[in-house]
């Protein structure tokens, strides 16, 4: 059997190679086939299949080894052939290092040459150019000028050239003996120059970029160069100005102007330097004081919105004037001539604010007094009205007349709005207008302004107007109006640290003037505090006054001591209703006036005054059994009503009230066991002694003796 190609089938497996030749062999594949399994005649095909692997083997060995050794005589023939190729590059490359020397030899010669050919062509060619300059120099010796550089018009550009070149030498020779010439020189010198001028000035009206660019070269060794950059400037500036917005327009103008200057002149930056410069000194500097000076000394509050105005629409263009190439320092630059402009009305400015502040807020006042019919009163300082004051704010003796200032507390948002808004715009002024050394000063002194018109003579005098109108404790009828006061007072002092924060904090957080500020906010506030509490606190006793006059009106001796104790059909006292009914509007009125801790605060210390009052008043009444079960009812009623304040303290006491009136109705023989109860354990038994003295059967031989 010969092994074919068919057997070697990529990749080589050798197990897959033993079934397909077992396979190919009759009677050498499986048990179940056609043919019965021979494993004789197998071995027989896989010996001859082994010699003929063997043959193979050989023939493919011989072959291998030809292959190799022509292999080996092809490296030797390739090497021998790259050491020739060595051989080669090295003669070629010798070859190439003399040509090269050869090459730098001869450039060397012609430089040489170039050099000597120079320096004879120089002086020729300045003999050459001298020459002419002295044939034309003769022409205008002689008077006539007959030259066509001269005569022809389309050759300017060279007679300039050969002009200026004429003047500098002209500058050289003695005025005596050349004066004549010198002067015509001069005059066809200053002739071109106009012309170039006037060429360049119909270039720019044309359009003619080029031509501009061409004649501004010309012009650059001229004198009159600076004329032709004036000239460009003013015809730039023609029909640009036709809008009433003069910031506007110059921003559009300045960025038209900016993409075309490079294109003329040499130095770009210098010229439109120069127009903005322009432009500064002469429309925005005649503009400022056209809109300034007609509100200066007539108009303070519009003088200050334009200066306002103006100086911010300056620096906003300023900003975006510096996008342009205008030099190394352009922020110095562009700062300079904002400050030309406004350097006159800077300089004065905040004393301007401040008088307008000072009549702005006045006037504000003074017509808010006017539409309320009030003629403003000094309120007294020093000396006896201070010592007055004390004695009253301790004592509450009526050291004269209360001032009924019906209902009225003389606190109006809207005036404390249009303060506030006014020293808003203040302070917007003051941190644009200001320099910034000066700005923590002058916002210092709009401050002061606010403090002075809006805490002291606004929010104080309302607090000293209140605490005149707070009437006497015995008053009959009292107006408690003062409440309304702590109201608004403290909305206005949320609005007053608000702006303090929002407006004033961010201009003088840096800077030495932040503690004054703190300490001046911290002074006036603290002593409008101080009146505030006095005014609470003698609110607070016309309250409880208010409370003793009900209660001397309406309580009667027969409430708790009845004729007839069966005739009793009331559940509390006309006197305890009117007195919760009085009370529950206060606190009312207190929680609407207040907020915070300061709600707490006060309403403890009503509930505590309060809580004495009736405990005194209660001391003064004698009880029957049915008297002090009536007593009690009341007692449950003010403790109901005290519940109201949400004070823990308070209702504490009212419990206890109520616990103690226990002892006015409990039998003789349960009172030490009252007593001893978890209300009334630790209370003084003297005072528990001063209740049980007040029942009518006190005087009995068997209580007195239950109770000691």
């Amino acid at each position: 059997m010969a092994a074919t190609a068919e057997l070697f089938e990529e990749p080589f497996v050798a197990d897959e190679y033993i079934e397909r030749l077992a396979w190919r062999i009759p009677g050498g594949g499986s048990r179940g086939g056609a043919e019965a399994f021979d494993p004789k005649r197998l071995l027989e095909e896989f010996v001859n299949h082994i010699q003929e692997l063997q043959v193979m083997d050989e023939r493919i060995q011989r072959k291998v080894e030809k292959l190799e050794q022509h292999c080996q005589k092809e490296a030797k023939e390739f090497a021998k052939k790259v050491q020739e190729l060595q051989k080669s590059n090295q003669v070629a490359f010798q070859h190439f290092q003399e040509l090269d020397e050869h090459i730098s030899y001869v450039a060397t010669k012609v430089c040489h040459l170039g050099d000597q050919l120079e320096g004879v062509n120089t002086p020729r060619q300045r003999a050459v150019e001298a020459q002419k300059l002295m044939k034309y120099f003769n022409e205008f010796l002689d008077g006539e000028l007959k030259s066509d550089v001269f005569t022809n018009s389309e050759k300017i550009k060279e007679a300039a050239d050969i002009i200026q070149k004429l003047h500098l030498i002209a500058q050289e020779l003695p005025f005596d003996r050349f004066s004549e010439v010198k002067s015509k020189i001069a005059s066809k010198y200053h002739d071109l120059e106009l012309q170039l001028i006037q060429e360049f000035t119909n270039a720019q009206r044309r359009g003619e970029i080029s031509r501009m660019r061409e004649v501004a070269a010309v012009l650059l060794h001229f004198k009159g160069y600076s004329h032709c950059v004036d000239v460009y400037i003013k015809q730039c500036q023609e029909g640009a100005y036709l809008r009433n917005d003069i910031f506007e327009d110059t921003a559009i103008l300045c960025q038209r102007v900016n993409k075309q200057v490079g294109d003329i002149f040499s130095s770009p930056e210098t010229v439109l330097a120069k127009l903005i410069q322009n432009i500064f000194e002469v429309k925005l500097q005649s503009n400022v004081k056209d809109q300034l000076e007609e509100h200066r000394k007539s108009d303070a509050e519009q003088y200050l919105k334009n200066l306002y105005e103006l100086y911010t629409r300056t620096t906003n263009l300023s900003s975006k004037l510096m996008e342009f190439n205008l030099g190394t320092d352009k922020q110095t630059f562009l700062s300079k001539l904002i400050k030309s402009i406004f350097i006159s009305y800077l300089e004065n400015y905040i004393e301007v604010e401040i008088g307008y502040l000072k009549s702005r807020s006045a006037m504000i006042l003074q017509r808010y007094y006017d539409s309320k019919n009030h003629q403003k009163r000094s309120i007294g300082t020093g000396g006896i009205q201070d010592l007055k004051e004390r004695i009253r704010q301790r004592t509450n003796l009526p050291l004269g007349p209360s001032i009924d200032t019906h209902g009225e507390t003389f606190l109006s948002q809207e005036v404390v709005v249009n303060l506030l808004q006014e020293t808003k715009q203040a302070f917007e002024r003051c941190h644009r207008l200001s320099d910034h050394s000066d700005l923590p000063k002058n916002a210092f002194r709009i401050f002061s302004m606010l403090v002075e018109f809006l805490c002291i003579e606004h929010i104080d005098y309302a607090l000293e107007t209140g605490l005149a109108g707070i009437p006497s404790p015995d008053s009959k009828s009292a107006n408690l109006y003062f409440l309304d006061v702590v109201h608004q007072a403290n909305t206005i002092f949320h609005l007053f640290d608000k702006q303090f924060n929002d407006h004033l904090m961010p201009l003088i957080s840096s800077s030495p003037k932040l503690s004054e500020c703190l300490q001046k906010k911290k002074d006036i506030i603290e002593q409008m505090e101080m009146k505030l509490d006095v005014g609470i606190d003698r609110t607070l006793n016309c309250m409880i006054g208010q409370m003793k006059h009900i209660l001397a009106a309406e309580q009667k001796k027969t409430d708790f001591k009845p004729e007839d104790e069966n005739s009793v059909l009331i559940q509390y006292t006309n006197a305890c209703v009117k007195v919760c009914g009085y009370v529950r509007k206060q606190v009312e009125k207190i929680r609407k006036s207040m907020d915070g801790k300061n709600v707490d605060t006060v309403l403890m210390e009503l509930g505590v005054r309060f809580h004495r009052l009736i405990y005194e008043h209660l001391q003064q009444y004698s009880y029957s059994c049915m008297g002090g079960m009536l007593a009690i009812c009341d007692v449950a009623e003010y403790r109901k009503c005290a519940k109201d304040f949400k004070i823990p303290l308070v209702l504490q006491l009212f419990d206890t009230l109520h616990a103690l009136c226990n002892l006015l109705v409990v039998a003789p023989d349960n009172l030490k066991q009252v007593c001893s109860g978890e209300q009334l354990a630790n209370l003084d038994k003297n005072i528990l002694h001063s209740f049980v003295q007040l029942r009518a059967d006190y005087r009995s031989a068997r209580l007195a003796r239950h109770f000691s």
